[in-house]
């Protein structure tokens, strides 16, 4: 009797077709964040014959193949980081994870700065974080030895993304196109003495759309700015805490440190009746309403010479999230054309945001 043939140690690698990438999302908006960056693609030429994963709702990934368009992060707005994937490891064996990960990685040229192990974030990926811990340093030391690290931040990241206990993701991502934080996420801890959790939206924006020498120079002490839907006053908090004085534009009550703080004037009107006696130098707005018409507003500020930055969040409807985002994107740049006006605008879906983007606006002088 013949004996059965041996089984295989572990599956396979699996190399995937063409140029693919891999890139991280709330989940929920997978198939967002998929459309948004094979629209990217088609805008350099069309995508042939490239095999397209479908993407999983709820896994908080996607993964697209191109032929050879190139991807640019900053203007992908759903996706939270952007990798370009080289193998999928489909069945990892329990008692031996790390063979079948060296043996992917030396099929790949040259050496990483860093290594990052990651997990999708949702309520699964989180119970996978132990394991990613325990992990990480029996690959690291694995890859130093092998003198595929090089602890150089400006390098190629090497990235090992664990969907599940049984399988991996790898690939690579350029420092200068893709986020600068594990997971794609610019985490903020809740500051005990603010209003609400939504002064952690404001926060995460001002890291991710200014790098340092901006924040010092657009968010002085003693700058004037308008909070147009203030209450409680998450938002406003984050200005008067940079020494920023803050008009308060809300008919309901302002909070905790903002209720009666000397930065803060706290007038009860409409925020979209509300017209400034004189020109601030930051807008800022986290009002729930239609998308089209905060964008209006916002745009209407600029038009008029009101502000001169802002910041603010576009709400978004459960369905055709891209076209009416699209659709409030394209009229303020209708408005700012027209105008004459020289802009920068920057658009992502943050880590502290759920059902809506938050937009990023700028004077410039060219």
């Amino acid at each position: 009797m013949q004996a059965n043939a041996a089984r295989p140690r572990y599956a396979e690698t699996k190399i995937p077709p063409k140029q693919s990438w891999l890139l991280y999302c709330r989940a929920g908006f997978e198939q967002d964040c998929a459309q948004e960056a094979l629209r990217q693609a088609k805008q350099q030429k069309p995508i042939v014959g490239a095999e397209q994963f479908a993407p999983v709702a709820d896994s908080a990934y996607a993964v697209v193949t191109l032929n050879d368009q190139l991807l640019n992060y900053r203007e992908l707005i759903f996706a939270r980081q952007l990798i370009r994937l080289h193998a999928i490891i489909a069945e990892l064996p329990e008692r031996d994870r790390l063979t079948p990960i060296l043996d992917a990685i030396a099929a790949l040229p040259g050496n990483f700065g860093t290594l990052w192990l990651e997990v999708p974030d949702t309520n699964e990926g989180k119970l996978l974080s132990a394991f990613t811990r325990r992990f990480q340093p029996l690959l690291e030391t694995a890859l130093r030895e092998q003198g595929r690290l090089t602890d150089d931040p400006y390098s190629v990241r090497l990235h090992v993304f664990f969907p599940d206990r049984h399988s991996a993701l790898i690939g690579s991502s350029d420092p200068g196109n893709s986020a600068n934080a594990i997971m794609g996420i610019v985490r903020q801890s809740m500051p005990p003495e603010a209003p609400s959790r939504s002064t952690m939206k404001l926060a995460e924006a001002i890291e991710v759309f200014m790098d340092r020498g901006e924040q010092t120079r657009l968010l002085r002490q003693g700058m004037q700015a308008v909070d147009l839907g203030a209450a409680p006053g998450g938002w406003t908090w984050q200005l008067v805490k940079r020494g920023i004085r803050v008009t308060a534009v809300d008919n309901g009550p302002l909070k905790g440190a903002v209720e009666s703080h000397p930065l803060v004037q706290h007038l009860k009107a409409d925020g979209f009746k509300y017209a400034p006696r004189k020109a601030a130098d930051w807008l800022v707005c986290d009002m729930v309403e239609k998308p089209s018409r905060v964008a209006n507003l916002v745009g209407s500020w600029f038009v008029s010479g009101w502000c001169k930055h802002a910041i603010f969040n576009l709400k978004l409807p459960m369905k055709q999230r891209l076209a009416a985002l699209d659709s409030a994107l394209g009229g303020i740049r209708n408005q700012l054309d027209e105008a004459g006006i020289n802009y920068r605008m920057m658009a992502k879906h943050l880590y502290h945001d759920r059902e809506e983007v938050t937009v990023y606006l700028s004077r410039t002088r060219h």
